[in-house]
């Protein structure tokens, strides 16, 4: 599949079913789903940007503020659509959902995932390492978004409900 003209920007609630799809679809269950449209439809502060491919939703991410010793959010879902996964969407979304994170002052980004895939971003697991949180191991990786932002902190990393379901 070809994508004429890839465009970044914040989900809006007509985006939602074809989030929800895309999450179905990529992780072949609803749990995903049902965080991805939780989350976003919550109080609680969110960056949720899709990929758009000729007015097509083809890719989507979401960070979601958290609690933790520094100003943090936690990255998770990202979903792209099979037909295009070849072709860096993902890696797009996280490139700027990073800067955008940034922008917002955002200290650290924390993320329950792939090493292979997110170690290309800065992710490392043992940067992750001093916090607690139930997905703790080598699949949990951290960034820094500032300099020293996770250098000899440690502590409990406090997470909205909806992820209890993950």
């Amino acid at each position: 599949m070809f994508c004429e003209r890839l465009v970044v920007r914040n989900s809006k609630s007509a985006d939602m079913a074809e989030i929800a799809v895309l999450h179905r679809d990529g992780y072949g269950r609803e749990e995903e789903a049902g965080l991805a449209t939780e989350l976003i439809q919550s109080a609680t502060p969110t960056l949720s940007l899709v990929a758009d491919c000729d007015n097509a939703v083809i890719g989507h991410i979401l960070l979601t503020e958290i609690r933790a010793p520094m100003k943090a959010m936690m990255l998770t879902p990202l979903a792209v659509d099979g037909k295009f996964r070849e072709l860096q969407v993902g890696s797009t979304l996280v490139r700027h959902a990073l800067k955008s994170a940034a922008k917002r002052k955002i200290e650290a980004i924390f993320v329950p995932g792939d090493p292979l895939f997110y170690e290309r971003f800065g992710f490392s697991s043992p940067k992750a390492d001093p916090f607690s949180v139930k997905w703790q191991g080598p699949r949990f990786l951290a960034v820094e978004l500032k300099d020293n932002a996770l250098s000899s902190k440690k502590g409990k990393i406090e997470v909205p409900e909806p992820f209890s379901r993950l």
